[in-house]
């Protein structure tokens, strides 16, 4: 084997496993959303090659806000689907852009960019 064929064999299995880690790693922590006596619970969630948070708890029967901060001008990542609560809502590069919703029932409900690749959860207990 000559050493092209080497190299593009070690970049393959590098990009295959790069690929795997990303979409099947654990996810990271849920970071609960404060409970204030008045007003939306409120998380900010940054939109750079995914979320981050991307676990975000809220609780079930009050107002939520999710800030969402666009910092890439990807084309995947220029929409968030809440399908749950039938919101679709554009985001503009490097502005915030807030979502509300009043989740009323407990669960797990998914939100995604338009394309579906990038994933996150909403959390209601």
């Amino acid at each position: 084997m000559d050493p092209t064929a080497i190299g593009v064999t070690v970049g393959g299995v590098a990009l295959a496993i790069g690929v795997n880690l990303y979409f099947f790693a654990p996810r990271r922590a849920a970071v609960v959303a404060p409970a204030p006596a008045s007003g939306p619970q409120e998380v900010r969630i940054v939109v750079r090659d995914g979320y981050a948070p991307d676990v975000v708890e809220v609780r079930a029967g009050r107002p939520v806000r999710l800030v969402f901060h666009r910092e890439e001008v990807a084309g995947c990542s220029d929409t968030v689907l809440l399908p749950a609560w039938g919101i679709t809502q554009r985001l503009p590069a490097d502005q915030d852009t807030a979502v509300e919703f009043t989740p009323m029932t407990p669960g797990e409900y998914e939100f995604t960019c338009g394309m579906h690749m990038l994933r996150g959860k909403v959390v209601v207990r």
